[in-house]
């Protein structure tokens, strides 16, 4: 698929129709880097489908109708990559901002969409990065450990403060899936972050279902992301993956939407996370949900988690005020607040 939607956008640039080639320029990259899920080691394959991924994103980015501007974030001797988007239309000014943390199984060039993105049309400019352990940062040896994590969200808060276009005081994070721990603990250590959002949870200490539970995959790529390739060294490594311990740091309004059947962390780890989170805060639970909120009544009836983060983030950054309370969203799409 890839490679068809590559060759399609080579057929309309040379055609002229920069639209079409900037469309499959787009979808080529998302299909190299999802070609890559399964690999987990840097064999040949895998940094071929690479380099192509990041030369058909590099093309979007030229046809794109945003400024896209490729990154790389000094971080431990090394650099975070990243893509740097400005929504459509920018013409000057300091925006609001946020840091896009993807999942395990996603990647910097599929986190913000081609059309209407969540964040590019509410006014924001985003930063949409691979910490470490994710995709191109691991395959530049910056591997997935907690403290690692502890320093992201610092390394990119330095990185975007320094750009005319942001606003060092409407700063935020987003994080899904893996990205809703790894954020989590990115968050906990930066302060100047104004507000922090995470959707698809994964807050169980040591991740016991999602390594030993579910897809055999799961554990695989996290030993990839990690730089381990003995079982036993790993399942130790496993233990150190907690929030406990950072939790408590977290001083900005925090936002989490989760399933209440999620798979791969139960909904009570998150629960006592947000019983030790000090700060304002928010939980907003899916009734059936599994781990990727959708699918279900309580999602397809009540607000749609994608958007509901981004209203949540924006109305933060713009300093709306928040109560902090826990909505459970049931099959009917009904919402019941309680505090929390």
């Amino acid at each position: 698929m890839a490679r068809r939607r590559e060759a399609r956008a080579e057929a309309a640039a040379a055609d002229g129709h920069q639209v079409t080639a900037r469309d499959n320029y787009f979808m080529a990259a998302v299909h190299w880097g999802a070609a890559q899920w399964p690999i987990h080691t840097d064999d040949e394959v895998n940094r071929f489908y690479h380099r192509r991924k990041r030369a058909c994103y590099a093309r979007y980015a030229e046809l794109a109708d945003h400024r896209i501007e490729a990154v790389s974030i000094p971080f431990a001797g090394g650099a975070l990559p990243a893509w740097f988007h400005l929504p459509p239309g920018y013409h000057g000014g300091r925006l609001p901002t946020v840091i896009a943390v993807p999942g395990m199984d996603s990647f910097k060039e599929a986190t913000v969409a081609l059309y209407a993105d969540r964040f590019l049309s509410r006014g924001f400019a985003v930063l949409a990065v691979e910490g470490p352990g994710q995709y191109e940062a691991a395959m530049t040896g910056l591997h997935m450990t907690v403290p690692a994590w502890a320093r992201t969200g610092t390394a990119c808060v330095d990185w975007l403060v320094r750009r005319e276009e942001v606003d060092a005081q409407r700063i935020g994070l987003s994080g899904i899936s893996f990205g809703s721990f790894a954020g989590t603990i990115a968050a906990a250590h930066e302060p100047r972050l104004r507000a922090c959002a995470v959707m698809n949870t994964c807050h169980q200490p040591g991740w016991t279902a999602a390594f030993e539970q579910a897809w055999p995959t799961y554990k695989m790529r996290f030993m990839y992301m990690s730089g381990h390739t003995d079982e036993d060294a790993f399942d130790a490594f496993a233990r150190t993956l907690t929030w406990e311990g950072h939790a408590e740091r977290l001083s900005m309004p925090y936002l989490v939407l989760a399933g209440d059947r999620d798979e791969l962390s139960p909904l009570e780890c998150t629960e006592a996370l947000l019983a030790a989170v000090p700060g304002p805060k928010q939980l907003v639970v899916y009734q059936d949900s599994r781990h990727s909120i959708g699918g279900v009544p309580a999602a397809n009836l009540g607000p749609f988690a994608p958007t509901l983060a981004a209203d949540w983030l924006a109305d933060r950054l713009r300093g709306a005020p928040m109560t902090s309370e826990k909505w459970y969203v049931d099959a009917s799409g009904k919402v019941t607040k309680t505090p929390l």
